[in-house]
């Protein structure tokens, strides 16, 4: 599903953010891809949905060779990979119905599809009941739910989390990384990026080190260890 083989990021002011890095993720595994501040993590992911481009090296997307990606391209791949942020970037006057459907509106999707899909991915997540609701109206937790149904909108192969539970108390990451793992069992491939030793070890899932832009540790069934 994704391939890098020996993957090379160099900024035009010499940063070296990652360094020949190899590694394969299969169809329906969750991986969490670990490390301090400034290790590269977040630099994989922006490989992942080409925000970034690799300098050397070569990256497959379920069988897509994405290394020289055209701007062109960009949004056929990022319909195959819901990404899912911290900051949630939901629209503050749209309701949760509305900021869900917009995804699937600048598509051009029609209105009876969308209609159709909002519900499902709404449901999905547990927010069936809170439709009509605002951004503001709602919690963290739940805040992090919308954005999680506004990734699934395309029914994405890959699901990628950056720091998804970075502004949540303990509790409620618990609620989200469990219907990440609900998603998971569906089918749909997660990759996390985090910090945070205890979602990772209570995942129980495989887990990629990175330190200082190359791989330390990359274990199938691992805990966070730097």
């Amino acid at each position: 599903m994704i391939e890098f083989q020996n993957v090379t990021k160099e900024y035009p002011d010499g940063t070296l953010a990652a360094s020949d890095l190899s590694f394969h993720i299969e169809p329906g595994e969750f991986v969490s891809i670990v490390g301090q501040s400034g290790a590269g993590k977040t630099t994989v992911a922006r490989l992942i949905i080409a925000e970034e481009r690799p300098s050397k090296g070569k990256i497959v997307i379920g069988g897509w060779d994405i290394s020289r990606i055209t701007a062109r391209q960009i949004p056929v791949l990022r319909r195959q990979i819901g990404v899912v942020f911290q900051d949630f970037k939901l629209l503050q006057g749209k309701t949760v119905e509305e900021n869900v459907a917009f995804a699937l509106e600048v598509c051009g999707a029609k209105r009876k599809k969308i209609q159709k899909i909002v519900a499902q991915v709404l449901k999905v997540v547990g927010l069936d009941n809170k439709a009509d609701k605002f951004p503001k109206q709602l919690s963290g937790g739940e805040q992090q739910r919308v954005v999680i149904a506004r990734a699934l909108v395309h029914r994405p192969k890959i699901l990628l989390a950056d720091e998804p539970t970075g502004n949540l108390d303990t509790i409620t990451a618990h609620g989200i990384i469990d219907l990440l793992l609900k998603i998971n069992s569906l089918g749909t491939t997660v990759v996390m990026v985090t910090h945070n030793p205890e979602i990772v070890n209570r995942v129980r899932k495989r887990v990629i080190t990175i330190d200082t832009g190359s791989i330390s540790s990359n274990k199938k069934r691992g805990k966070y260890q730097l």
